[in-house]
């Protein structure tokens, strides 16, 4: 669950539109706004503290500002916590549209990923009781889970709750429904059996859903609880987090924000992958958790987890990786930073959870040493400048309570002056990652061109855009500085069986958030040429593929205008599987056999997440597919 205009999750990581990932969760990607004098929107408020007032006041301009530019931003809600004081909680827009009700501080919302941080506090509150330890493997506790790759006995819980477990990504079948549809953890289980890793363990980081879904069972296996079983008994109740939960039944009406998509209200969405998505809550009741966080582990007097699990939860897990092309990536557990890029560019450490749901999108922040945080939560229609109000709003705060003597300077993406361009000529070719192949075509002069696969032909990577060029900085730039740039990055080394590899990728440099501060990405993975397709693989090819499977409550079943994937190749790199089309995307698998077809990519961070293996089985003298718990027969 969570964010992509090319910019991960921040800290990664979903989707775009609302439903059009079914297989994702949202990844809000962060943008640039600008206070304006628009009034604020209706809801509840307390009084905030005097010395806070006028980062209140250009936070509430700024929220007014994108609900009344995105119409589907129909609620937002937030809370800025300073100590054990919240400082500002307020509450903007419509929980229902349909019957003009306004939304309240007691309104809640699903967060999507940013439950994950449960997750990770729940990993170290286990550790804690000597039920499990993080870095023994999973199998311990599950000795019935098996994969098809044997470095599967080697997972840890470490590498579930920190990205890090190879597993594929995230089992797309009824994560977001209309209805409850229970039993998305133990399915997934199920479904890795037959499925093999896309790395081994530890070896490199990219959002992995399927991580946090497995460490349900865990959780089950060890506590006989289920995983919100436990969670509602040893982290809400203790932290009075009355206004939280994982919805298994409808909830009353007036309790939820309904989602709003496309200027029309639905039922309630409920998110079927707890621990990676699951929590519906308000920004005041994460300001309680955020307060244990601050106080070491300790609530109100309460014990939850030993300073040791606080701290274990922000240690950067990336520091032993083996492919880490992107270092200011801070993987924590459950954390998507514990170095939060944009902060940390002034000097303030940070601790970043963005998440998303097919209908919402949430920013949560912990400021240790400041002793600061902040929630901020809505409708999905907001999403992409959910990182930038959440900097903005946290910067001022720092500055007006003194943390900070100035705002830091924004980025300012001034094109470098040319020059002289390396040998790039054998990084041409096809890229593969998780969302569509790229094409990169080098020019005489040293220019790169760089083309999406669009379903049908190549397009520019960016509109209008037709050659990038070497600059004095060591990347590829447009003439519009705005666009984001572009260099290659190896990995190479030997792997664990002796084998030499060597990755390479197309990087890029974007300006996420409220332009603090640049960071750094590997969006795909050079492919090298294979042999050509077999028999029984060029039969497949136009062959278009329909899902049966999937609840009649499932969001993707109900608003997808194409459920459909087909199997194709590409002329450019035929012994690839192009497999993908609608609203899973497109990607390049290589053939394990004649009914399989597997993941060809390395990409840390997130375009490689959510990445496919495909089987064909025959029943009832039928073809069906299978991807996930998918079941697809011929269209």
């Amino acid at each position: 669950m969570t964010r992509s205009t090319r910019t991960p999750t921040h800290t990664i990581p979903n989707l775009g539109p609302a439903y059009v990932t079914r297989r994702q969760f949202l990844e809000v990607a962060g943008a640039g706004i600008l206070a304006t004098s628009l009034p604020g929107c209706g809801g509840s408020s307390d009084s905030a503290t005097p010395s806070y007032s006028q980062t209140i006041d250009w936070g509430e301009r700024a929220i007014a500002r994108v609900m009344s530019e995105q119409r589907d931003a129909a609620a937002i809600s937030v809370a800025l916590l300073k100590r054990n004081n919240i400082v500002w909680r307020r509450a903007f827009g419509k929980a229902s549209v349909d019957d003009n009700k306004p939304a309240t501080i007691q309104t809640r919302f699903n967060i999507g990923s940013v439950s994950k941080v449960l997750a990770g506090l729940a990993g170290v509150i286990l550790q804690d009781r000597g039920l499990i330890d993080l870095d023994t493997p999973i199998v311990r506790y599950l000795p019935a889970f098996r994969m098809l790759s044997p470095a599967y006995a080697r997972i840890t819980s470490r590498h579930l709750l920190s990205h890090a477990s190879g597993l594929p990504g995230t089992n797309g079948r009824n994560i977001f429904t209309f209805a409850p549809v229970p039993g998305y953890s133990a399915d997934t289980e199920t479904e890795l059996l037959d499925t093999h890793l896309k790395h081994v363990p530890g070896q490199l980081a990219v959002y992995c859903n399927d991580g946090f879904t497995l460490f349900e069972q865990i959780v089950l296996a060890v506590t006989r609880q289920t995983f919100p079983d436990f969670v509602e008994t040893n982290i809400l109740a203790p932290l009075n987090m009355t206004n939280s939960g994982y919805p298994r039944s409808p909830q009353p009406a007036g309790e939820f924000a309904y989602p709003y998509f496309r200027e029309k209200q639905y039922p309630q969405e409920f998110v079927n992958a707890f621990a990676t998505g699951g929590l519906s809550t308000t920004p005041s009741d994460m300001m309680n958790l955020a307060q244990m966080f601050l106080a070491g582990g300790m609530f109100q007097g309460r014990h939850i987890v030993s300073p040791a699990g606080i701290s274990a939860m922000a240690t950067d897990q990336t520091t032993g990786l083996q492919i880490n092309p992107s270092p200011e990536w801070r993987w924590g557990l459950g954390w998507d930073s514990v170095r939060q890029p944009g902060l940390a560019n002034a000097n303030v450490t940070a601790w970043e959870k963005n998440g998303g749901t097919a209908f919402f999108a949430s920013e949560f922040f912990v400021l240790p040493d400041a002793q600061m945080a902040l929630m901020l939560t809505g409708n999905s229609g907001y999403g992409g400048d959910a990182l930038a109000i959440a900097e903005g709003i946290l910067m001022r705060a720092l500055q007006e309570d003194g943390s900070l003597g100035a705002l830091p300077a924004t980025i300012v993406n001034t094109v470098p002056p040319l020059a002289t361009p390396p040998d790039t000529t054998d990084a041409a070719g096809i890229y593969g990652n998780y969302k569509a192949p790229l094409q990169v075509v080098v020019g005489e002069d040293g220019s790169l061109a760089l083309n999406e696969w669009s379903g049908s032909a190549w397009a520019p990577l960016h509109s209008g855009v037709s050659r990038y060029r070497y600059r004095s900085d060591g990347w590829w730039w447009s003439d519009n500085g705005a666009l984001p740039s572009f260099r290659f990055a190896e990995a190479s080394g030997t792997d664990e069986a002796g084998n030499a590899y060597r990755y390479r990728y197309l990087m890029e440099r974007v300006t996420p958030g409220a332009g603090y501060g640049r960071i750094t990405l590997p969006i795909a993975q050079q492919l090298a040429p294979r042999p050509l397709l077999s028999a029984a693989w060029r039969s497949r090819m136009g062959s278009r593929w329909t899902v049966t499977n999937e609840s009649p409550e499932s969001v993707s079943w109900k608003l997808s205008d194409n459920p459909s994937v087909t199997i194709g190749s590409l002329v450019e790199l035929p012994g690839y599987i192009l497999f993908g089309g609608g609203s899973v995307g497109y990607q390049l698998l290589v053939p394990l056999a004649d009914d399989r077809g597997g993941m060809s990519v390395k990409v840390p961070v997130n375009h490689g997440r959510d990445l496919n293996e495909i089987r064909f089985a025959t029943v009832n003298g039928m073809e069906t597919l299978t991807i996930d718990s998918s079941v697809y027969a011929p269209a």
